[in-house]
């Protein structure tokens, strides 16, 4: 692979914590790619495990990770690792990377501490745009596999309109890869949703199509629309940052594409096993997407959202009278009365 400054620059932000193995997974399919500009920027989010460790040996090519979807290879080890603290990247000049081999080449940057989704990843946006100076950012979680032409073909289609500022991959489920797990944000009944998640894949969606944005599992942003809108929300604890930035996107004018050309093998839901992980995380999901639709929403989306609520609300309660479920109860459907509360008294407000 030779470096090239005749197509756009790229970052590769990818988020690890406690999660070596799939990283380094990642990591090996990432530098067997065939797109010649760019650069992978991996951010530790203060693990707690040996991921930093592991992550060094994978580079110096003693640890070899061994996957399905593709051969390891010998030739491109060692990875040179340039190692930062969050604190030292804040505080560098504009980093010189001038010829440099991109599938030979990691930064690292080491968090003190476990800033979430979007924190993590936010540190590595940000360093991108500012000391980087790239044209575009990807995000790519760290339980992903790429095919080889991914970022060519998100790139390809995102240099045809000035005004596309998001492109998603089409992600599939790295179990069972004949099942689809995005294809795209939508909006349906009122809120942000990955469209023909958990169908199985019949090339339905095998065509370019306008989208409101993109799982940002596999998702590519133009760095001008970054720096006008902002990057990922802090606010969220976990889950629906993504689909804010979509939607904060779509409000600002820009274009969103989903490119179904650029494959991307997802392992969603592997450690998502424990019963209260699962509850949480409905919670968290219920918080974020109601705050999304309050921020974003139409009159029309947020009715429509308003009857998603009570659907969940009635579900929740037979289920525990069937004790079909595990949920607090009580404290889950407050959560579901007040989150309908705030939606009604939005739609007297505007």
């Amino acid at each position: 692979m030779s470096f090239s400054d005749d197509v756009p620059r790229v970052a590769v932000i990818i988020l690890n914590w406690n999660g070596w193995e799939d990283t380094i997974e990642c990591l090996e399919s990432l530098y067997q790619i065939n797109y010649p500009n760019y650069q992978v920027i991996l951010i530790d989010n203060a693990s707690t495990d040996d991921s930093i460790q592991e992550i060094r040996k994978y580079c110096q090519g003693t640890l070899k990770p061994q996957s399905k979807f593709y051969t390891y290879q010998t030739k491109n080890k060692p990875i040179k690792i340039t190692e930062y603290t969050e604190k030292e990247v804040k505080n560098l000049e504009i980093f010189e990377s001038h010829n440099f081999k991109p599938d030979k080449n990691l930064i690292l940057i080491k968090n003190f501490d476990n800033h979430g989704f979007a924190g993590g990843n936010n540190i590595g946006m940000q360093f991108a745009l500012e000391k980087i100076q790239v044209d575009y950012v990807l995000l790519l979680n760290n339980d992903t596999l790429a095919d080889k032409n991914f970022i060519t073909e998100l790139i390809n289609a995102s240099e045809k309109e000035p005004k596309i500022g998001i492109a998603g991959s089409k992600l599939l489920n790295a179990y069972d890869t004949e099942i689809i797990d995005s294809t795209g944000h939508i909006i349906k009944w009122g809120r942000i949703v990955d469209r023909g998640h958990g169908e199985i894949d019949k090339n339905q969606y095998d065509h370019k199509k306008d989208v409101v944005g993109a799982m940002a599992a596999a998702a590519l942003y133009k760095s001008h629309m970054l720096k006008e809108v902002g990057l990922l929300d802090e606010s969220f604890i976990t889950l629906g940052e993504d689909a804010e930035l979509s939607m904060r996107s779509h409000k600002f004018g820009w274009k969103a594409k989903f490119v179904p050309e650029s494959i991307v093998y997802h392992k969603r839901g592997k450690s998502i096993t424990k019963r209260d992980v699962i509850n949480r995380m409905t919670v968290l999901s219920t918080k974020n997407t109601t705050e999304n639709v309050l921020r974003y929403g139409t009159s029309k989306e947020k009715v429509f959202y308003s009857f998603v609520l009570i659907k969940e609300g009635m579900f929740v309660v037979f289920g525990s009278l069937l004790k079909r479920n595990t949920m607090k109860t009580w404290d889950y459907t407050k959560l579901i009365l007040k989150s309908y509360k705030k939606i009604i008294c939005s739609l007297f407000k505007s």
